[in-house]
């Protein structure tokens, strides 16, 4: 396939609208099923990069979420918690724990499932049956992967009254070192952003703290991979495998940190235990189970608990989840890892990322106020790297 004619760009008004290779070769993909967009294939190309970049630096089988160009989450194929796996809705699913590439899967459409709602998922191993029958279940625009196996690819095309988008793509395709695009007419050119991550990134250890579990280097390498396919600003707080926190496209640093932060406390208040034991009504759906449990952590959770509206979600009235229960739980959470698209330029950053359980942070350095940022870090006992390099995506 030479190209492929598109029904419109990012917008209906945006015709014609195709996707090709500019040198006149093949497409380094095959449709499958449905008929992507513009949108869709931006989604699909970037997170595809991700996946792959992930189970390169780490080894294990990856998946992401993305919506509108950036991740809602990325994760490998770490076995699951029965509570985690209760907080992600999936509980319930025979085998999980025999398919990473299921658990990566669970672990990336479960951590911001009100963001991940309508996404496309990138997979970076031939998908199986058990994470088909996870996704047929989500609401989910398409899907790339290096292959399905065929009855995971009939699973699959039953999405969506057969409609679901599938895209197949070869995994030994290497694209050119230099880039271009158009704005306004005028073209720009660069040179891909290839740049290697992994664990050597993280040598240098700038805080008193030079600890580093192996651990806490999967989920910064996880971090910043992560971000090199957000929109920039971007900040990612990762935990146990996966991205647990994105905020990205935000103009000041501390606003991504923030926007990450409260996704990273969300993720971690859905596992209390108040929350697992909510007594949903059986005919309650997980898009409205999502939302009813986003406004049941918020501060807005006489929305869900108020006379004539509870009787409507569940079988009893739940007990409110308290601020005091939740300051208290959060207390509890350490063993977090932050990193950072480019340098922290206050200390506010990282008065934020401790409120999160944030131990870990991996960062380029090269600010003025470095040494401020690093004295925040000794004072809350965290280990701070160093990368060196930034990370922008636009």
């Amino acid at each position: 396939m030479k190209e492929f004619e598109l029904k419109y760009g990012c917008n209906p008004n945006q015709k014609p609208a195709k996707i090709f290779m500019a040198d006149g070769t093949d497409l380094p993909i095959e449709i499958l099923n449905g008929k992507p967009g513009y949108i869709n294939f931006l989604d699909a190309f970037n997170s595809w990069q991700l996946v792959k970049e992930l189970k390169a630096a780490l080894g294990m089988p990856a998946a992401t979420s993305f919506k509108h160009v950036s991740p809602t989450s990325a994760a490998v194929g770490v076995v699951m918690s029965e509570e985690l796996k209760k907080a992600c809705f999936v509980d319930d699913v025979e085998g999980l724990d025999e398919s990473p590439l299921a658990c990566a899967y669970a672990r990336a459409r479960g951590t911001d499932r009100m963001s991940s709602f309508g996404d496309w998922i990138a997979l970076s191993d031939v998908c199986d049956v058990t994470t088909a029958k996870l996704i047929k279940r989500e609401v989910s625009d398409g899907i790339i992967a290096p292959g399905y196996d065929p009855e995971a690819l009939e699973i699959l095309k039953s999405k969506k009254k057969g409609n679901y988008n599938i895209v197949q793509i070869d995994p030994d395709y290497v694209p050119e070192e230099l880039e271009s695009k158009q704005v306004f007419g005028i073209t720009f050119t660069q040179k891909r952003n290839d740049f290697k991550i992994d664990a050597s990134l993280l040598n240098n250890l700038v805080t008193e703290n030079k600890e580093l579990p192996d651990a806490a280097k999967r989920d910064l390498i996880i971090a910043l991979i992560t971000l090199k396919y957000t929109q920039s600003n971007s900040v990612c707080f990762a935990k146990d495998g996966q991205a647990i926190g994105v905020g990205a496209g935000q103009q000041s640093r501390i606003h991504c940190t923030r926007l990450a932060g409260n996704k990273a406390d969300i993720w971690h208040l859905r596992q209390h235990p108040k929350v697992l034991s909510l007594p949903f009504l059986p005919a309650i759906g997980r898009p409205d189970r999502d939302n009813t449990i986003d406004l049941y952590i918020s501060d807005d959770y006489e929305d869900v608990l108020a006379d004539g509206v509870w009787q409507t979600l569940f079988t009893q009235k739940p007990e409110p989840l308290t601020k005091e229960e939740k300051k208290a739980y959060l207390a509890g959470i350490s063993g977090v890892a932050l990193g950072s698209d480019a340098f922290f330029p206050f200390g506010d950053n990282i008065e934020r990322a401790a409120k999160s359980g944030v131990s870990y942070v991996a960062q380029p350095g090269g600010s003025i106020r470095d040494d401020n940022v690093i004295d925040a870090c000794n004072r809350f006992g965290m280990t701070m790297a160093f990368t060196g390099m930034r990370l922008f995506h636009h």
